[in-house]
């Protein structure tokens, strides 16, 4: 566990969970009941992560088909139907998370008590958001900066966002972090200390998962959709229609390169303006095909394009 850093879940862990429902009395089971009970052991699997709720919602839809939700949760199950339930649910998540992984950062306070434990190291990072909030170079910063300060060092060095860990407002009022005192840098160090002190032993008791906002795309979508044959027939004959429409403008290559920029995401891609780095990945698939950028490419011909195409992303 790597306090600070990204952690990629993607269903993994949760296919070696066991799980088995409590006893209960009369040997009824109300659906709602099972979820919660699934989503509370895939929640301990995880660090303790509270799941979101687009994942439950995911996860549910690839056991209910067309089933409605409302009347499904409703449903009494016997111990046996809710125990298949259980293990089904655990392992829709665990599908879900497997097509559409999560990044999540794992606090719990080591990377802020190597901070301390480095004298020269804290000092630096004192002085240096010192000067930063020093924004009139006059020596002296109000108290109140120290919430910004956090800010600056934020979760790449240990500190949680406020938002994902409500007891850091407890600290920084314990510290009088609020005022409108005026510090010298040297105090400023003093106060920075305490309150790190503070929420290192805090994060210890307590540790805080949270969801951060980066997509990753694997290839499980796109694998799954190469793999079935109707699905991917209806992405192709999209592109169809795209080269038809365009066929006496631009060659095949740039048609299909086009279609693929544009609804990649839908299909499991990363969508081509996210960074340089999808931009070369996008270059280096399409660069064995220059050939036949100017070719306008027969149906099966042109099928047979689309396919390998999506079998190098993949």
């Amino acid at each position: 566990m790597s306090d600070g850093g990204l952690t990629v879940v993607d269903g993994t862990e949760l296919r070696s969970v066991s799980a088995s429902l409590p006893e209960s009395n009369d040997g009824v089971w109300r659906v709602a009941q099972v979820l919660d009970f699934a989503e509370s052991k895939v929640s301990a699997s995880l660090f303790g992560l509270s799941l979101p709720k687009n994942l439950k919602s995911s996860a549910l839809k690839r056991l209910l088909d067309s089933q409605d939700d409302v009347a499904f949760r409703s449903t009494d199950l016997d111990t046996d139907h809710a125990s298949k339930l259980l293990v089904d649910y655990i392992y829709a998540i665990a599908d879900e998370l497997k097509d559409n992984p999560l990044v999540i950062s794992i606090l719990d306070g080591n990377t802020l008590r190597q901070f301390l434990e480095d004298e020269d190291d804290f000092a630096m990072i004192a002085e240096n958001l010192f000067t930063d909030l020093d924004t009139t170079d006059k020596g002296k910063i109000s108290k109140n900066e120290i919430p910004n300060a956090l800010g600056y060092m934020g979760v790449e060095m240990g500190v949680p966002p406020i938002s994902e860990f409500p007891l850091l407002n407890d600290i920084l009022n314990k510290h009088g972090a609020e005022g409108e005192e005026e510090l010298g840098q040297a105090q400023f160090a003093q106060v920075l200390q305490a309150v790190l002190q503070d929420l290192a032993d805090a994060l210890a008791e307590k540790l805080v998962v949270f969801v951060r906002n980066i997509k990753i795309t694997n290839g499980s979508k796109l694998r799954k959709l190469l793999s079935n044959e109707k699905q991917l027939n209806n992405v192709i004959e999209k592109i169809f229609r795209e080269r038809d429409n365009k066929k006496d403008v631009i060659g095949s290559i740039e048609i299909i390169r086009g279609f693929l920029e544009e609804n990649g995401k839908e299909l499991g891609l990363p969508p081509s303006e996210a960074n340089e780095a999808v931009v070369l990945l996008y270059d280096a698939v399409f660069a064995d095909l220059g050939s036949a950028k100017n070719a306008f490419k027969e149906d099966d011909e042109f099928r047979e394009l689309v396919k390998d195409i999506l079998e190098k992303f993949a």
